[in-house]
């Protein structure tokens, strides 16, 4: 049994020593013992909610968790904070919450840990920007932490009757197929009735959406850079077996504390670019150019989105995921899960070995233990990867000097470089509109700005957009960027994340519709067919940003607060400006 001294515990503040009575009444008023108080207080922090499926097993994972934090003599402390699910706020004015929530994420466990002055932090997230919020609060604080993902949904099974198409018909589903199918519908090829068949059927259990989407691919990020203990992320939200992970990363955050393992000795600039690694072989999401330099941020380390680009760019996309690919979370698991892909990259000399993880020990020790082996179905030995490079590549250009960042899993070489006429919406709703009333041209560049952190404000995904053009069959034969974002879901030729965004005077700004646009995603340009002198012609007759209907609340304080998207769309000055550390108040 180990008995902690506190003497240099936060948690000292508020249960020892005579002037602390007052605190420890509290604590017995909530049956806590003598030795409970006494012992390490750890933060047991969910983002559970009933908003969507992929919240809601957080509250039985925790109890577990908890149970761990108490078997290793730990008193766990649960607290729970918000989540903004991005597959109920897609496609309207409540996208515009979710960026903003993965910073009040942030915020509100830093608080919560600060006011009550807890020693160490389990995590637990199941959505899109619950993920990186929850670790950016564990990097922040920098006390010693352990994540815990609250794992993927389940497929859904398309029926093989009930007017539902052919190519559906007994297939695996995912929430993507459901915004694809609004397009079909949209366009007629697929019925009312159908749409409701499929609706009942495409998510059948707790859990984040199956696919290489945001959650998952995030998730993947936890594994990798070292906050969850490995293959941990990887069974479905329903398993009982979850439980297990929970318990053990309760037992592992108590361990961190002993050896005073912090998160900042986890997260270094090796374990993101192995981070940055696993996404790009996966196919993952292009928010991980946005999510891994604000995690970055939080410790004091500058890996903007060219760093990670740069490492997409050799990095084999070895892994057939979903939306590029064929498979899910679930298939992922059971190939072996994360484990299995970071050996198939320690192969090819990819991967930083000497990283510490929340098991306490490195990245290469911890793999050494893993059995499994590329099924070469699901995982591709690296060695005959499904492409050469990166799953998702950096773009730059006169149109975005800051870079931009393009999803290529599932799309064809010759499909990757894309030259037509700009058309411009100041809006997504604009755009939508206009993909519903096929008032746009085969072989034309839509260009959706003013959507960007500070110009939207809020930097909403393009999902029903996006979707909408697959669903119509449309989804090679146009392009899209955005100052905006894209769904982890999305697919197609489609670019985010243009910098500097229209609202702060970016290049996107000041393109017409006729204009013609390249976007090069093999030399990773983004371009417009003007010169320079009339690009600055163009930005002396610009009228300013667009006025938004957002004066006053969460979104207004956002949209004043955020930086650059290229450096992770974060709101404060983070690590380099701390003036001291949390844990050694």
């Amino acid at each position: 049994m180990t008995k902690f001294d506190k003497a240099r515990l936060p948690s000292r503040h508020v249960t020892e020593g005579p002037s602390k009575a007052p605190h420890r009444s509290f604590y017995h008023a909530m049956g806590m013992t003598e030795e409970e108080i006494h012992q390490p207080l750890v933060g047991v922090a969910s983002c559970w909610n009933e908003a969507a499926p992929c919240n809601i097993s957080l509250n039985r994972q925790a109890q577990a968790a908890k149970a761990g934090v108490r078997e290793a003599h730990g008193s766990p402390r649960e607290f729970t904070t918000i989540t903004v699910t991005d597959g109920i706020a897609m496609g309207h004015e409540g996208m515009r919450s979710s960026l903003a929530s993965r910073e009040a994420i942030a915020d509100t466990v830093e608080l919560t840990m600060r006011g009550h002055c807890y020693d160490a932090l389990v995590g637990l997230a199941g959505c899109d920007k619950s993920l990186p919020g929850m670790m950016m609060a564990m990097i922040r604080l920098n006390v010693p932490s352990v994540f815990v993902y609250g794992g993927s949904i389940l497929p859904g099974r398309a029926p093989t009757d009930q007017g539902v198409p052919e190519d559906l018909a007994g297939r695996d589903l995912t929430v993507q197929d459901m915004f694809e199918a609004v397009g079909r519908h949209q366009n007629g090829t697929l019925s009312s009735e159908a749409l409701a068949v499929l609706e009942r059927v495409a998510c059948p259990s707790a859990g984040a959406c199956g696919g290489q989407f945001t959650a998952n691919t995030m998730a993947c990020v936890s594994e990798a850079i070292g906050l969850a203990l490995l293959n941990s992320s990887g069974a479905p939200a329903p398993y009982e077996s979850r439980d297990q992970y929970a318990a053990a990363s309760g037992e592992a955050v108590m361990m961190l504390l002993e050896k005073n393992i912090r998160a900042r000795d986890i997260v270094t600039r090796k374990a993101l670019e192995n981070a940055a690694r696993v996404v790009a072989c996966t196919g993952g999401s292009t928010n991980a150019g946005l999510h891994l330099p604000a995690m970055a941020h939080e410790a004091g380390i500058e890996f903007f989105l060219e760093d990670v680009c740069d490492i997409f760019r050799d990095t084999p996309y070895f892994v057939d995921l979903k939306p590029g690919g064929q498979y899910v979370a679930k298939d992922l698991y059971e190939a072996g899960g994360v484990p299995v892909v970071m050996k198939e990259l320690r192969k090819a000399g990819l991967l930083h070995e000497d990283c510490m993880t929340a098991a306490g020990m490195s990245l290469g020790e911890a793999l050494d233990r893993i059995e499994g082996e590329a099924d070469g179905k699901v995982i591709y030995p690296i060695e005959t990867p499904i492409t050469k490079t990166g799953g998702v590549v950096g773009l730059k250009g006169n149109i975005a000097p800051e870079g931009a960042i393009v999803k290529v899993a599932g799309i064809a070489p010759e499909h990757q470089v894309f030259t037509g006429p700009a058309r411009v919406f100041e809006c997504e709703e604009d755009a939508f509109e206009a993909v519903q009333n096929r008032a746009y041209e085969e072989g034309e560049v839509l260009v959706i700005r003013n959507e960007g952190p500070a110009g939207g404000p809020g930097m909403r995904e393009m999902l029903a957009t996006t979707a909408a053009l697959s669903g119509q069959g449309m989804g090679k034969k146009v392009a899209l960027i955005t100052d905006g974002r894209f769904s982890g879901a999305t697919r197609g030729f489609c670019v985010g994340h243009v910098g500097p965004e229209a609202a702060h005077g970016g290049p996107i700004a000041f393109l017409a519709t006729g204009d013609m646009i390249t976007i090069d995603a093999i030399k990773g340009e983004l371009s417009v067919a003007l010169s320079a002198t009339e690009l600055a012609q163009r930005k002396a007759d610009w009228a300013g940003p667009r006025e938004t209907i957002y004066a006053s609340g969460a979104v207004w304080k956002f949209a004043r607060l955020v930086g650059a998207t290229y450096k992770g769309a974060v709101t404060h000055p983070g690590a380099q400006a701390e003036k001291h550390v949390y844990m050694d108040l």
